[in-house]
């Protein structure tokens, strides 16, 4: 059965949705998790027996931690764009430094009928980009120092016009909500890891059997926590990317070739960018991977498991 291809409206009235069922959803998410450790604690400690165990704890537990995360999502919905260009470590272009690559992308984004987008720069000699922002009025493209240096202008509007195609198509701010969004639980596993292992460090410094009980109640508390976050982030990031869908990387592809009338323009420059587009500042963030135009990361079963094969969207490419 021949799938039906999406028209941009289409795609966007998906994006929309599948914003608005992450902003609620995620919160729901989590403190369901929450909630079914809590009560498979109680089981371990009443020994299997359901009827002694208290359920308006964990409840009442889960209220709390579901305005956390629903006042988290909230600035991941909000502040999430500046947070990202935060993380990458990208540094706004002035027009008068950069004048050849700021007019190829006010020319394209007038091309696309949009806002010109504020414009930034990753000091690393890798090749990619990615796209930031809530709206079009407020979004922001970032390229790395080596897409500049590497790329023929052709090439560089291919890629603006890509990325464009994702401010166009309401991308860019379901990107910032699962990058901002799901960053945090991953941020605060490692760090309740690290104080882990300080307060283990601080108990066996004492000689006496209570403090050193003391400090080691406090090391299991934050490995306990710690591993919770991780854990939830490790299953159910995965279940968020894969309902985005990679399909949105061809739709951004077709949608920029559109714009340009020039599909080899971006095939070109992805042949260049998928021998060399790990970012170093992107090390530690896998869910970059889904804003990038291709993934920032040396994995490849990692990168793949993100983004669809280049080649195969070269291959696309080629042949419109």
């Amino acid at each position: 059965m021949v799938q039906k291809a999406l028209t941009v409206y289409e795609h966007i009235r998906r994006n929309n949705i599948k914003t608005f069922l992450l902003f609620f959803l995620f919160p729901l998410l989590f403190v369901f998790w929450i909630y079914s450790i809590c009560v498979v604690v109680n089981l371990l400690i009443h020994k299997g027996n359901l009827y002694k165990i208290d359920y308006e704890n964990p409840l009442l537990l889960g209220v709390g931690i579901f305005l956390m995360v629903f006042i988290w999502t909230l600035i991941s919905y909000l502040w999430g764009s500046k947070m990202m260009l935060s993380f990458a470590e990208a540094k706004q272009v002035e027009k008068k430094v950069n004048r050849s690559f700021y007019n190829i992308v006010e020319n394209t984004a007038i091309m696309a009928g949009l806002p010109m987008p504020k414009l930034y720069i990753i000091e690393d000699a890798s090749l990619n980009a990615f796209t930031s922002g809530r709206t079009p009025k407020n979004a922001a493209i970032v390229v790395t120092r080596g897409l500049i240096e590497t790329l023929s202008p052709v090439e560089m509007q291919g890629v603006i016009a890509h990325e464009i195609a994702h401010i166009q198509n309401r991308d860019v701010r379901l990107n910032t909500m699962i990058i901002v969004g799901l960053g945090i639980f991953s941020l605060i596993g490692g760090r309740f890891f690290k104080n882990a292992s300080f307060w283990g460090f601080c108990g066996s410094g004492y000689t006496s059997k209570v403090v050193g009980a003391f400090f080691g109640l406090f090391s299991v508390l934050f490995l306990l926590v710690g591993l919770v976050f991780l854990v939830f982030g490790s299953l159910f990031a995965p279940l968020i990317h894969m309902a985005v869908s990679r399909q949105r990387e061809y739709t951004a592809d077709a949608t920029g070739a559109k714009i340009l009338h020039n599909p080899d323009a971006l095939a070109d420059a992805l042949e260049k960018i998928g021998c060399s587009s790990h970012i170093r500042a992107l090390s530690f963030q896998n869910n970059f991977a889904v804003a990038c135009i291709v993934s920032p990361f040396a994995n490849f079963a990692l990168s793949h498991s993100y983004h669809p094969p280049v080649e195969e969207r070269i291959r696309r490419l080629r042949a419109m």
